[in-house]
């Protein structure tokens, strides 16, 4: 165990010290690391552009790239147990209440999702994948660190220093790296739905048609009718296109990883075929449920002239997944991304409307710190900044990277030359700080 916590000693970040001048830093700190996976569902309108758009889509830039080869799952093979669908359907009465029967409403594989979600996860033993790419497990079963150092932004000089420390160190070491690292491992499991809007634009017509023929004087029957055309006009192209996001976080906590390196870890020199099976088998390692997130998007054509409708529906599908994430951000305090400042006259970062900036949002100004003695990295408030209503950077998804902004063209005439968001709130901020955004 001792010589496992010496090689943990190789993670710890030097805590990078920014430059205090206003000039562009390229600064390591250490990032969640994020999986992200799509529910496959029934059939619906473009669906294979849909899911290409996904599969294709960039990985968020805010986190580590932490991928296994599981992307895709279909939740109609996990189905739930009667007791288990008792715990999520409110019994509603059957009949006359005199019956006094009691029945379970209709299944709902929505409602259900979370439950199936983590069927699936338990089944497929995701939680152990997620751990065994932490630590390269190769097909003997054996483990190695590499990732987690990179990961990890290490400072050689002060590693060897405690590398020759004794285990209490090296214990703190193992903490530092656990709460900084694996204990923020998410996935982020992905929903997507693809409504025509034509058929819900009729509906909507023709009952807003009856409704006005029983309630609207006759001589004014006939104007009513055709506002009721017009808005049906406006709203049958196209499609809505609906994501929803569920948010899991790897559990890795101080009993967790000790198991880990007692009765789980397999050294190359060392290998033990009973140990590679109990890791594949064991139950250890979970994945909790943080949360979930909606959001929804309209998809028209006839404004675009550059673009195909598979193109247009590609990008509105990037930007309805950069969306729901940003969603689940500012909603969840674990999930919430740090983000180095770009300079600190003015104060800038390169955040902007993709991660769901309007203006006006509000950040804190964080310093990295390491204790010299034990390798523990915190972050320090040293202020408040807010954003610049009129200077947020629209870093939305486009495809065309040289997109230049024309006058009366739609897919342009909204973006501007800035780079970069402008914050207010001080002037003793340098580039290479970090901030987090307050709820």
């Amino acid at each position: 165990m001792k010589k496992h916590l010496l090689v943990w000693g190789l993670i710890i970040s030097s805590g990078t010290v920014a430059q205090a001048q206003d000039k562009p830093v390229d600064l390591k700190f250490r990032r969640s690391s994020l999986h992200t996976m799509v529910i496959e569902s029934d059939k619906f309108p473009k669906k294979e552009i849909v899911l290409k758009a996904f599969n294709n889509a960039p990985f968020p830039e805010k986190y580590n790239d932490h991928q296994i080869s599981q992307k895709s799952f279909n939740p109609i093979n996990y189905p739930l147990t009667s007791e288990e669908k008792a715990s999520i359907y409110k019994p509603s009465k059957l009949g006359a209440f005199a019956t006094g029967l009691l029945e379970i409403e209709m299944d709902s594989v929505s409602k259900e999702m979370p439950l199936r979600i983590e069927k699936y996860l338990k089944k497929e033993k995701i939680a152990n994948k997620l751990v065994a790419k932490w630590f390269d497990r190769q097909g003997d079963g054996s483990f190695d660190s590499k990732l987690v150092e990179d990961r990890g932004v290490f400072n050689a000089s002060f590693l060897e220093t405690k590398a020759a420390q004794n285990s209490s160190d090296g214990e703190a070491l193992l903490r530092t790296a656990g709460e900084a690292l694996i204990d923020n491992t998410f996935i982020v499991i992905n929903k997507f739905n693809f409504v025509a809007n034509e058929p819900i634009a009729r509906a909507i017509r023709d009952a807003a048609k009856i409704v006005a023929a029983q309630k609207t004087p006759a001589m004014l029957l006939d104007k009513a009718n055709k506002g009721i055309d017009a808005v049906y006009e406006k709203t049958k192209e196209g499609y809505s296109i609906w994501a929803t996001s569920y948010l899991y976080k790897l559990v890795w906590d101080k009993t967790t990883s000790d198991t880990f390196y007692k009765d789980l870890w397999i050294d190359k020199t060392a290998l033990d075929p009973k140990k590679k099976v109990a890791f594949d088998t064991s139950d250890l390692f979970q994945l909790e449920f943080v949360g979930e997130e909606s959001a929804t998007g309209l998809v028209t054509f006839s404004l675009s002239e550059k673009r195909t409708e598979d193109q247009i529906i590609e990008l509105s599908t990037v930007r309805i997944i950069d969306n729901v994430y940003a969603k689940l951000q500012k909603k969840y305090d674990v999930f919430k991304t740090k983000t180095p400042l770009y300079s600190g006259d003015p104060i800038t970062a390169k955040i902007g409307k993709k991660e769901g900036l309007e203006g006006g949002e509000k950040f804190d100004v964080l310093e990295q710190n390491q204790d010299p003695k034990t390798g523990l990295i915190t972050y320090k408030s040293v202020g408040t900044i807010k954003v610049e209503k009129d200077a947020v950077w629209d870093n939305t998804f486009n495809p065309d990277d040289n997109l230049v902004p024309v006058a009366g063209n739609v897919e342009t005439e909204n973006k501007t030359n800035i780079d970069r968001t402008t914050f207010s709130g001080g002037k003793k901020f340098y580039p290479g700080m970090l901030i987090k955004q307050i709820k």
